[in-house]
Formats: C-alpha cells, sequence, structure tokens
C-alpha cells in the first residue's frame, strides 16, 4: 500500500514521534510511563476534581478561569489514546490556554480504559459526566444552554458517540461537537486506514484498540454507539467541527462523516491538514500544529459567542 507524505516540518522532526506498537505489555508499560512530559500548569485556571459516579467510579476534572463570574459556557472533553491509553491530565494543557482565554469552564472526564473496560462502559462513563455538568451547572457557574463536548482521537470517537447517545436519550442538550481526528471506523477498510508508515497511529495499533474497545464484539456488526461510522441516521445532532490530518490513518472515515453530518442537515466545518499526521498537536511548533490550533480555537469561539 502506498505509504504517507507528511508535510516538510514533520518530516524533520518524526524522530520524536513515539512507538505506540501496542500489544498488552507495552499498554501497561506506557500507562506507568505516561504518554507526555509533565507541563508547568498556569496560575489562571482554577482546577477542582469531583467524583461523578462510586461505582464504577468516575472522575471529572473541572478547569475554571479566575476572576471570571458566570455563567460560563462548557466543554466536557474527552482525552484520546485508542480507547487503551490516556488520562483527563492531558486535557491540562488546553483548558490553561482555552479557560482565560475564551471564557470557558472545561470539564475532562477519566473515562475506564479497555480492555479491562470495554464497550460500552467507557461511554456510558462520559454520559454520566454529560449528565453531571448539567446537574451542577447552577453550582459551577455554567450556562446549562451552551455545554459542548469534544475529544481527541479515541476522545473525538467517544465525542461523537456522546452526541449520538444523548440525541438519543434525549436527557440532556448538547450544544456543539468537536471531533478532531475521531476513531470512529472498527471496519478499517477506508484507503487511508491502510496505509505504510502512518506516524504515530500505525493500522496495526488501530487494529489493537478496536480490539481492545470492543471486546468480544470485535468482527462483528456492532451498535453505531460503539463505532460512529456505523450510524445510519445522524440527523439531529449537534453542529460539528471534523478535522483531520491528510496523513492520519483516520483521514477517509473522518472525511466521509463530515460530509455525511452535512448531508443529514448538520452545520459542520471539515479542514483536512495536508501532511499533518495523527496527533500532530505533540509536534509543537510546526506549522500544521499551529494551523490546528488555530482553526479549532477559532470554530470553538464561534460556538461560544
Amino acid at each position: 500500500m502506498t505509504s504517507v507524505q507528511l508535510h516538510p516540518d514533520i518530516e524533520r522532526v518524526r524522530h520524536l514521534a513515539p512507538d505506540l506498537s501496542l500489544d498488552d505489555a507495552t499498554v501497561l508499560a506506557l500507562r506507568s510511563a505516561g504518554l507526555g512530559a509533565p507541563v508547568e500548569l498556569s496560575d489562571r485556571v482554577e482546577r477542582t476534581d469531583h467524583v461523578v459516579v462510586d461505582d464504577p467510579r468516575v472522575v471529572v476534572r473541572v478547569h475554571r478561569p479566575r476572576g471570571v463570574s458566570g455563567p460560563l459556557p462548557a466543554i466536557v472533553q474527552i482525552h484520546g489514546g485508542g480507547y487503551v491509553l490516556g488520562s483527563y491530565e492531558m486535557d491540562d494543557p488546553r483548558f490553561d490556554r482555552w479557560s482565560p482565554e475564551l471564557g470557558v469552564i472545561g470539564v475532562s472526564v477519566e473515562y475506564r480504559l479497555a480492555p479491562e473496560t470495554p464497550w460500552p462502559g467507557p461511554l456510558e462513563d462520559c454520559y454520566a459526566a454529560l449528565v453531571w455538568t448539567h446537574a451542577h451547572a447552577a453550582e459551577l457557574g455554567i450556562d446549562p444552554a451552551r455545554i459542548g463536548i469534544g475529544g481527541v482521537s479515541a476522545g473525538g470517537g467517544l465525542a461523537a458517540a456522546l452526541s449520538l447517545l444523548a440525541r438519543d436519550r434525549g436527557e440532556v442538550p448538547v450544544a456543539f461537537q468537536v471531533l478532531e481526528c475521531p476513531m470512529i471506523d472498527d471496519r478499517r477498510v477506508t484507503v487511508s486506514s491502510q496505509l505504510d508508515g502512518l506516524l504515530v497511529w500505525s493500522r496495526e495499533s488501530n487494529a489493537y484498540g478496536w480490539r481492545a474497545y470492543l471486546g468480544d464484539l470485535y468482527g462483528t456488526d456492532v451498535h453505531y454507539t460503539a463505532a460512529p461510522a456505523r450510524a445510519d441516521d445522524l440527523s439531529g445532532l449537534p453542529p460539528a467541527l471534523v478535522i483531520v490530518g491528510g496523513a492520519d490513518g483516520f483521514r477517509d472515515e473522518d472525511i466521509t462523516y463530515a460530509m455525511r453530518l452535512s448531508q443529514a442537515g448538520v452545520p459542520t466545518a471539515l479542514h483536512v491538514i495536508p501532511g499533518a499526521p495523527h496527533g500532530v498537536q505533540m509536534f509543537a511548533g510546526t506549522a500544521p500544529a499551529m494551523q490546528w490550533e488555530r482553526l479549532v480555537t477559532d470554530w470553538v469561539r464561534e460556538q461560544l459567542a
């Protein structure tokens, strides 16, 4: 299969990409080591952790800009990691920027990971966090009419699924959905999903992540809230941003999903960043990473206005 062409900025620093060749042993090692270096947190943001559910235990971290009165809009944010890795701490740097700059409250979800907890467990954790955010909006200083959801990679897949689940259950509204390189199609039959030389998230890692997340259901006709690309009906969903790299294995499934959202009458913005691999945000200072952050921030700012 054809290999991918990276943006020159990324090509120069490709040696910095993490090795995410996944199996059960390496997942445990990566969890212990963490997915990034510790970052210095801003004193402009107040962070508090809250237990949403005791059993199974679900925790959220609320990020609030200091000295800003409410009620403020909020984003329920879901971290990435292929459904098997990551922590809500990965959202700290983003809300250190967004909370003061955009005047938004972040609610980062610490959902249970696969394979120990396969679908629908992680999704139900995210749904519990969304319902909790609505129920506690007054005490958190949140405007309940302006609660959106967002996620990156597997978190983007969970955000897409959460939008579908919230629509179907009809208990709480979702103002918008931010889908960054979402992991949404377990079938892995697109051209981009089979590319050679995919940086950060290879086709082999993608297969491992889906096997872990779906468990015994892997390889069957799973429900669309497990793999949103399988949904037949995308109507009635909140406005969406879909953004993906041109050198990402998720490129084709994400472009198709954005097109289908638009065809279903959902206001949808789609951006494909040429030469950007999966996880381009980790290549800070490169042109694709800066373009990505600018596009996402500007779109979110419009939704919060």
